[in-house]
Parts: C-alpha cells; structure tokens; sequence
C-alpha cells in the first residue's frame, strides 16, 4: 500500500492511497482519480509532509554530562557576544522593538513572570535560559 499527498487544480489537497506506484500511474491515465470535495479530475502528487525513515540503528547515545555542559557554555558565549544586555528592561525593549519604537537589535536580560506573560500576550517572541549558578556576573565587569 502506498500513500500520496494530491492536489487538484482547483488548489484542495486530500490523500490518494493505492496498491503501488503501477497502480497509481494506471487510475491516473484512466482519469479515475478526482478531488474528494469538488470532483476535479486534474490532480497532481505533491511534495508529503510526512515521511517515515527506516530504523537502521538511528538510536543516537545520550550527550553525557560533560558534552552537555559544553555546549551550554558555548550557546551562552555566544549570547554574551551577539546580544546586548539590557538588564532588568528586557521587556520594555522587546515591546519597542517589537512595535516598532527603537532599531530592532539581539537582547537579553531579565524579566518577571508578569512582564513574560504580557509579552506573549503582545506575540513577542522570546527565549529564556535558566542562569548558570557557576557563573561570576561580575567578571564580566573587568573587561
């Protein structure tokens, strides 16, 4: 059995399952195939959104402790280098820069549970990091 996504010209999509690929092709030339909701006959196979992938041993090992750890330092460096700290305004900044206000800019800082909620409710999107307890904030004062 094989499945396939379908679209008619006129723009509906639906599903078209059939014995094999041979099978598709014949009731294709027949003109047996039509769109479920408008009856078309034009139909084409579109790209799936869906795929199934065989199982050849694609079970990965977990990232041990210490792999993990790395990476998480490396994906803050980056932050630190490529984003501005604005501190406790991160999200009086996320609004400007999301209506419009200011130059929109990479940010980070802090924000409470309230100004989180009223930043989803406003649609800006963010990320939060938890913070890293072995982490000096003040050396990043020395340089």
């Amino acid at each position: 059995m094989i499945v396939y996504d379908l679209q008619c010209s006129r723009g509906h999509l639906f599903e078209g399952w059939f014995k094999d690929s041979l099978s598709y092709e014949k009731q294709m030339e027949e003109a047996l195939v039509s769109c479920p909701i408008c009856k078309d006959r034009v139909v084409t196979k579109v790209p799936s959104t869906f795929a199934v992938k065989p199982s050849r041993s694609t079970h990965k090992p977990a990232a041990s402790g210490e792999e993990t750890e790395r990476l998480g330092r490396q994906l803050m460096d980056f932050v630190d280098r490529n984003f501005e700290d604005v501190g406790c305004d991160f999200a009086k900044e996320a609004l400007k820069i999301h209506y419009g206000a200011v130059k929109p800019r990479n940010i980070r800082g802090s924000s409470t549970s309230d100004e989180e909620r009223t930043l989803k409710e406003e649609g800006v999107r963010f990320f939060k990091f938890p913070l890293d307890s072995s982490r000096d904030p003040s050396s990043d004062l020395d340089s």
